[in-house]
């Protein structure tokens, strides 16, 4: 049963990021962007239920809520510490962070790909931009790179936040032409 130590506001007004003192996941990331996305996972389920949520995302130690934007932190805030307090820790459901690691979702193609180039960018946003996003409450992965389109996506806080698509998204896209390969067009999907 997770504890929250720790709420902090986000970049994006419509997202705070709640910090653990247990673990929700191993290193695996799991990102909702509606009710029906979350049918099959408790955590997710039971925060959609609440209602005036717009998506979640968990990682580890970390949860993302995105509220609607008609609703007010001072209502929603209260009730989203009930399910986040029940929820079992990753140990609680797996046994051990081995367990837990080998449920690994998302974008695994790309993460375990054998693209020198897939390597070599995850690198690069795992040294330079992964941090960053996460402590903003959000994290990014990459879905695929397809001939010099590489596709990524946002998640948690940084999923509809308006500086994700435009300011870091060149960002990263410049890095990754100057350290990478000078071809590639970086678009999120």
């Amino acid at each position: 049963m997770p504890k929250i130590a720790d709420i902090q506001e986000t970049p994006n007004p419509n997202a705070v990021k709640f910090i653990l003192k247990e673990p929700v996941s191993y290193g695996t990331s799991h990102s909702f962007k509606t009710a029906a996305d979350a049918g099959a996972d408790p955590l997710a389920r039971s925060l959609f239920e609440l209602g005036d949520v717009v998506s979640v995302f968990y990682m580890d130690k970390m949860i993302t809520v995105e509220k609607a934007d008609e609703a007010d932190w001072d209502d929603v805030l209260p009730k989203l510490a009930v399910p986040i307090r029940a929820a079992e820790s990753a140990v609680g459901r797996n046994g051990n962070a081995a367990g837990a690691a080998q449920a690994v979702g998302g974008a695994l193609a790309a993460a375990l790909s054998d693209d020198p180039k897939i390597a070599q960018i995850n690198e690069l946003l795992d040294e330079r931009i992964r941090p960053y996003l996460a402590s903003d409450g959000g994290w990014l992965e990459i879905v695929g790179l397809a001939g010099s389109t590489l596709q990524i996506r946002y998640e948690g806080a940084c999923g509809s936040c308006p500086s994700s698509l435009t300011g870091t998204l060149m960002a990263i896209e410049n890095m990754i032409k100057d350290e990478v390969d000078p071809e590639i067009e970086v678009i999120a999907v």
